[in-house]
């Protein structure tokens, strides 16, 4: 080739100082990136810095301009000459005349990142040059160039490359380097994370308009072009190469849809490269658009920008993939995504091996742990507990009657006699009791007991499984109210959240020893968003594999190669989306349901009983207050729903036959008058008894009503923060409320 394999070339900075200014429009110095003498049209490109505004152009650069436009904020002025005081640099568009050209820019990728990118592209895609923008300091970028050379003549690839030094910070200000996961937008903890301090040479890209100064730098007689970044690769498509598709369609962008990819693992010792990368999201792609174009067909008026070329019509065109872990070098692919929501891409492993001759770490294959039982087997419940024992007969006979086969149950602390019930029930074969061993393994009661029962041979061998507490309730609405018909009426599902159906106080507020799902009919609507709690959810699962541990409200710990085989639906039968998998807890606008089956959640029960739960504290937030404010976002008797009524009778069978048992109903009168004592305890204490008040008193049965009135950051203030006037007026039903509002329409 007549030109050098390899050019060096730099922006021109310069500053315009201003000394001329005003009190409402102070004197700023003009900063352009770069000045532009394009010979090809007889006219200089002024690119200023993102930020400068069209009143500070008028003010102080005031023209004549031929036009005027912004790139992402930053203004783009051409003229016949250059501004007085700026000197522009020529363009060179016979460097890269007729070749097929890549714009990318380089933040510290090493030469082997750039000579396996460039080698890729050259081979299967027939680009012939590109356009390198170095980002860091001249003093610190290092020379790559030399090394890539030397790959590029051992591939046979003569490709010809321009590199174009920056000489002035092309990131955001205050962003620190681009390679932190804190740049990452589905990096793990992304949001409790303390960034370095901000790099602006490094940070991610301020400056877009750099693909513009390419463009009339050295792009102009280019036959296409495409942007792409130096961790991009693209995939082989049908339709041909970006390249040619955009000589095919002079005048048009070819669009490029990038997907993020991921290294299951690098090698021990390894650098990341294109080499690694395995894996995709499954639950949350993540997706990034750039583009392809002949720059001969385009309109003058079109501008080159990152993710588009502005003033041209799109076509679809070729998928690539953005590799992460050379965008983001340095760290485990578990601190740059969520390692649980990737799996295994095949067209990606395909891409790796045929084109970089690599053999990427996948995912490990897991062995599936199947039960021991065949077909549906037993339906298990696991629920931890402490000072439950007025209420655990009832939960216990309803869900029997329903067709729960075992209950394995988890005590901790107990003073009201829980313990002693369980254990004479567990000698009777009713069910199985256990010792919650949280402390010595230093969790939470729950996840104490959800950890200990993995290895319980009941769990092990189960059909299916749920976590749940002793105020909820399986309220299945399909055939005779069984869980047989709701596993025959969901059609082979193996995973059924059932949602949450808040249930109030129903403005009872003494304690009795009668039925609680019989008493307390007053609940929240069934369309109840708000608050956040309202449609927490908890699910019964076939113990199939799919996960690989037992969670407070979902299995936890995806098997991503099971992925295709979850089955998971809501309370109406109808499928959860995947991007739900792996850390739904509640259900949403979109996937909530009650038509087969709801969970019927007794928070409060009442007022009595409640000096009691707050008191003895809650086992999967142990550290969390039962005050004012929980009463406030669980207490809600909006309407009423009689759906679970149908099976009083059977629960009520069941009941006395339990209590036909001399020692079951003993012991149980012992649960309910320890219960009693101590409500009469705490009602003696003056600030249980103030507590109490509180509790019954007319503003919060008001507001037990007006739940559908109130916006998230109300249920997060608490009911002090409603105005008594907001509680006191009627209000249409559209009507909101939310802090710093009077009111608002939804």
């Amino acid at each position: 080739m007549s030109v050098p394999r390899i050019l060096i070339r730099r922006l021109s900075p310069q500053i315009l100082d201003l000394t001329e200014g005003s009190s409402a429009l102070p004197a700023v110095p003009l900063r352009f990136l770069d000045v532009v003498s394009d010979t090809d049209s007889g006219r200089v490109f002024h690119f200023l810095r993102r930020g400068t505004t069209r009143q500070v152009i008028r003010k102080h650069l005031p023209g004549p301009w031929l036009s005027q436009s912004m790139i992402h904020g930053a203004p783009v002025l051409v003229a016949a000459d250059a501004a007085e005081g700026l000197v522009p640099a020529p363009a060179e568009p016979d460097r890269l005349a007729g070749l097929n050209v890549a714009i990318a820019t380089r933040n510290g990728e090493a030469a082997a990142i750039i000579a396996d990118w460039l080698i890729h592209h050259y081979r299967h895609f027939d680009m012939q040059g590109a356009v390198i923008f170095e980002r860091a300091p001249e003093d610190e970028a290092g020379n790559p160039w030399p090394e890539v050379a030397a790959a590029l003549a051992d591939a046979a690839a003569p490709m010809r490359l321009v590199v174009v030094h920056a000489g002035t910070p092309l990131g955001i200000a205050d962003m620190p380097p681009e390679s932190h996961p804190c740049c990452v937008a589905e990096a793990p903890g992304r949001d409790r994370m303390t960034p370095p301090p901000a790099d602006p040479w490094r940070a991610p890209l301020q400056e877009t308009a750099i693909c513009e100064i390419a463009r009339r730098r050295f792009l102009a007689r280019a036959r296409a072009v495409a942007h792409l970044d130096l961790h991009d690769l693209l995939q082989p498509s049908e339709r041909g190469t970006p390249f040619d598709m955009a000589a095919d369609n002079p005048g048009r962008v070819i669009e490029l849809s990038g997907q993020h990819c991921y290294p299951w693992r690098v090698r021990r010792g390894a650098t990341p490269s294109h080499r690694d990368h395995s894996c995709v999201q499954f639950d949350r792609p993540r997706f990034v658009r750039r583009w392809c174009a002949a720059p001969a067909g385009l309109p003058e008026s079109a501008r080159f920008a990152i993710s588009r070329i502005a003033g041209a019509p799109r076509i679809p065109g070729s998928d690539f993939f953005r590799c992460m872990a050379v965008r983001h070098p340095g760290h485990r692919a578990g601190q740059i995504v969520p390692k649980s929501s990737l799996v295994e891409s095949a067209p990606l492993v395909a891409l790796v091996v045929q084109s970089l001759a690599a053999d990427p770490l996948r995912p490990p294959a897991r062995e599936r742990i199947a039960p021991a039982a065949a077909g549906p087997g037993r339906t298990v419940i696991l629920a931890p507990m402490r000072n439950e024992g007025p209420f655990i007969l009832e939960w216990l006979a309803y869900h029997r009657a329903i067709g729960v086969d075992d209950f394995l149950i988890y005590t901790n602390d107990c003073t009201d006699g829980t313990d002693d019930l369980l254990r004479l029930l567990d000698r009777k074969g009713l069910v199985q009791h256990r010792d919650n061993p949280f402390r010595e393994m230093g969790l939470r009661p729950h996840h104490g007991a959800l950890q200990s029962a993995a290895g319980e041979p009941v769990i092990r061998d189960a059909g299916w499984i749920i976590s749940m507490d002793a105020d909820e309730f399986i309220n299945v609405k399909v055939g005779d109210g069984r869980l047989a018909d709701l596993y025959a009426a969901t059609d082979g599902a193996n995973m059924i959240s059932c949602t949450w159906r808040l249930f109030g106080n129903s403005d009872i507020d003494e304690f009795r020893d009668e039925s609680t799902i019989a008493r307390f009919t007053a609940c929240a609507e069934p369309f109840c968003p708000r608050p956040h709690q309202a449609w927490g959810f908890k699910t019964l699962f076939r113990n199939l594999g799919l996960f690989r541990k037992l969670g407070v409200h979902r299995p936890k710990g995806l098997n991503q190669q099971f992925l295709n085989e979850i089955r998971w639906v809501n309370g109406s039968g109808e499928p959860f989306p995947a991007r739900e998998y792996r850390t739904a807890w509640r259900s949403t606008v979109g996937t909530f349901g009650y038509d087969l089956v709801s969970l019927n959640h007794y928070a409060v029960r009442n007022a009595e009983s409640f000096l009691v739960k707050r008191d003895r504290g809650r086992a999967n937030h142990a550290d969390r207050d039962q005050g004012l404010h929980y009463w406030f976002r669980m207490n809600n008797n909006t309407t009423r729903d009689h759906s679970i009524q149908r099976h009083v009778p059977k629960m009520e069978q069941a009941l006395s036959t339990l209590l036909s048992d001399p020692e079951i109903a003993a012991q149980h009168a012992r649960c309910v008058a320890a219960h009693r004592r101590r409500i009469d305890e705490l009602k003696a204490d003056p600030r249980q008894s103030a507590f109490y008040r509180q509790l019954t008193g007319t503003r919060m049965k008001k507001l037990s009503r007006m739940h559908r009135h109130f916006g998230n950051d109300v249920f997060l203030a608490g009911p002090c923060a409603v105005p008594d006037a907001i509680i006191t007026e009627d209000h249409p039903e559209d009507f909101i409320f939310s802090l710093g509002t009077s009111a608002a329409a939804e």
